[in-house]
C-alpha cells in the first residue's frame, strides 16, 4: 500500500451531512471517497466548466428516455429518411411526438433559452446567444436541419412561444417574438 498523506479539513454542516449520506450510500469511508472524487476531479474536471450541461445531461440520460447516439449514425437515418416514400409521414409523427414533449418541457424549463440549452445539451447544434430573443444555432449536420427546424417550430408553438426561424447554410437564426 503507498504511503499516505493524513489531512485535517473542515467542513460546514451540509457538506458534513453530503459526505456522511454518500459515504452511506456508497459504502466507503470518508477517505475513499474522498480519495475517489478528486480522481475523478482530475480526469473530469473540465465537465466543471459547464455544470449546467452536466446537470441536463444526467437529467436526460438518467431517466433513460434519451440515449447517446454517433453523429454519423444519427446523420445516416436523416439522410435515409430524405431518401424515403415516408418523409412526409415521419415528419407528421415527429409534430405529435414534439407537442406532446411541450407539455412536458413546460414543467422544467422556464424560458425559450431554457428550452434551446435543453436541446443543445443533445449536441444537435452548439448554441450561441445574439440577444435575449435572438439565437444562432450551428449545426451538427446539414442532414438535421428540417429534423431541427420543425422539433422547435413545434415544441415551442406547443409551449405557448411564437418563434421565427431563419436558415443558413450549417445555421437556423431562432428570434423569440
Amino acid at each position: 500500500m503507498p504511503a499516505l498523506t493524513r489531512l485535517t479539513i473542515a467542513l460546514d454542516k451540509e457538506t458534513e451531512e453530503i459526505l456522511r449520506k454518500l459515504t452511506n450510500e456508497s459504502g466507503m469511508s470518508y477517505s475513499a471517497l474522498i480519495r475517489t472524487t478528486l480522481k475523478f476531479f482530475s480526469q473530469y474536471g473540465d465537465l466543471m466548466k459547464d455544470p449546467e450541461k452536466v446537470r441536463l445531461w444526467l437529467n436526460l440520460l438518467t431517466s433513460g428516455e434519451h440515449l447517446i447516439l454517433d453523429i454519423d449514425h444519427w446523420a445516416l437515418f436523416l439522410k435515409y429518411i430524405e431518401e424515403c416514400g415516408k418523409k412526409e409521414e415521419f415528419y407528421e409523427e415527429c409534430k405529435n411526438v414534439a407537442k406532446s414533449h411541450a407539455e412536458q418541457l413546460l414543467r422544467v424549463t422556464s424560458t425559450p433559452a431554457d428550452y434551446l440549452k435543453r436541446i443543445e445539451a443533445c449536441n444537435f447544434y452548439r448554441l450561441s446567444k445574439e440577444s435575449d430573443s435572438e439565437f444562432t444555432l450551428v449545426l451538427n449536420s446539414e442532414a438535421s436541419k428540417r429534423f431541427i427546424r420543425e422539433l422547435l417550430s413545434e415544441t415551442m408553438e406547443g409551449m405557448g412561444y411564437k418563434i421565427e426561424i431563419k436558415e443558413d447554410l450549417m445555421k437556423l437564426r431562432v428570434k423569440i417574438l
